[in-house]
């Protein structure tokens, strides 16, 4: 018959384990282990400690052992437990690597787990981890394009120089249009959100028109002025500079950022600047919106209020969003720009380097 580990224990040890057993911050593991240890100091068999916590007869022993053999830190770390050894060579982790990284499968544009898992002879699960591990995800892709501007690194500081350090005494707007905003309207009613189930719309939609947004984003406030139109056109484009001019301070330079779009450059938009010498014009590189900072504030007006907004009409669609911009304007936020023109020049530069070496391949 096995007899039980006897305990004896220190003043010390006694005292620590009474203070794991009552803490609060004390993990309810640790807690119930030591006062399995407690128990048996005074005594009690297996079953009565069992019995005391509600707790099986091997699982005290089990417990009374580890502290007996190892005393307190042997009952603070798990055993070691085995498992399988890993079946996945380096070999074959770089094999994966290579493959995901420097070719295709004959068959699709990308690698997929299970096309990957086919080639290497291995589980889809395990191609995941590895691309987890190393970063790799061949499901996705940015896009990008380098501008041609010859004058690029002129327009990138001066805009740059704008934002990071906008002159005293005046005030930097950000501008744009959205254009083409389309009033959506769904061919049936959607279902709302509960437990177990996402939102639902249907797949189609009827067409009731479009707007275009002109907005204007303070750079340093956050703040947004906007106007809708049902065109782009270069006499649009002066409608909204005539509300950019009447709501802004009269003793305040106006510096304007905008894209190399016709309607920006047409001979009435120049006149009209020729006449009113507080504003001043600073054009982004062709080919580089993601220079002008209202383009961060379009994207969220698409995700928040368009993208899954259902407009019976133009004049509902344009209410939205101008409901949205005075929503914004409640409590403006500047985005920060935290790249220096040096800093840009120089991703550019890498960019151009890579791309000479893919197309001398």
């Amino acid at each position: 018959m096995r007899v039980a580990a006897s305990i004896v224990l220190e003043p010390k040890e006694r005292q620590r384990l009474k203070q794991l057993s009552q803490s609060r911050s004390t993990s309810v593991r640790l807690a119930e282990r030591s006062k399995i240890v407690l128990l048996a100091a005074q005594g009690q068999t297996n079953g009565e400690i069992a019995e005391t916590l509600g707790i099986t007869r091997q699982k005290a022993g089990r417990w009374r052992d580890r502290y007996h053999q190892f005393g307190l830190v042997g009952i603070e770390k798990d055993a070691p437990r085995p498992g399988r050894k890993k079946e996945i060579s380096v070999r074959t982790v770089n094999k994966v690597i290579k493959l995901t990284t420097q070719e295709k499968p004959k068959n699709a544009t990308h690698w997929s787990r299970r096309l990957m898992a086919e080639r290497m002879n291995i589980s889809d699960s395990s191609v995941g981890r590895i691309w987890r591990a190393h970063g790799l995800k061949p499901h996705r892709v940015s896009t990008f394009k380098l501008s041609n501007d010859k004058h690029f690194q002129e327009k990138l500081e001066d805009v740059v120089g704008l934002y990071l350090a906008p002159p005293e005494n005046a005030i930097v707007f950000s501008c744009d249009e959205k254009s083409q905003i389309q009033a959506l309207d769904r061919t049936q009613p959607g279902l709302p959100i509960k437990r177990g189930r996402n939102a639902t719309m249907t797949h189609d939609y009827k067409r009731n028109g479009t707007s275009t947004l002109f907005a204007a984003l303070n750079v340093l406030t956050g703040e947004v002025l906007g106007q809708c139109a049902k065109r782009h056109r270069h006499t649009e484009w002066l409608n909204f500079l005539r509300l950019l001019n009447k709501n802004t301070p009269p003793d305040k330079e106006i510096h304007v950022i905008c894209d190399n779009y016709a309607t920006h450059k047409h001979p009435k938009v120049k006149s009209w600047f020729k006449y009113h010498k507080r504003f001043h014009v600073h054009f982004t590189p062709t080919s580089a919106s993601w220079l002008n900072m209202v383009e961060r504030f379009f994207r969220d007006l698409s995700e928040q209020q368009l993208r899954r907004g259902v407009f019976r009409s133009v004049p509902d669609l344009e209410e939205a969003v101008m409901n949205y911009i005075d929503k914004h304007n409640d409590a403006p936020a500047p985005f920060i720009w935290t790249q220096s023109a040096q800093d840009i020049l120089e991703k550019v530069k890498r960019g151009r380097q890579t791309l000479n070496k893919l197309q001398t391949v």
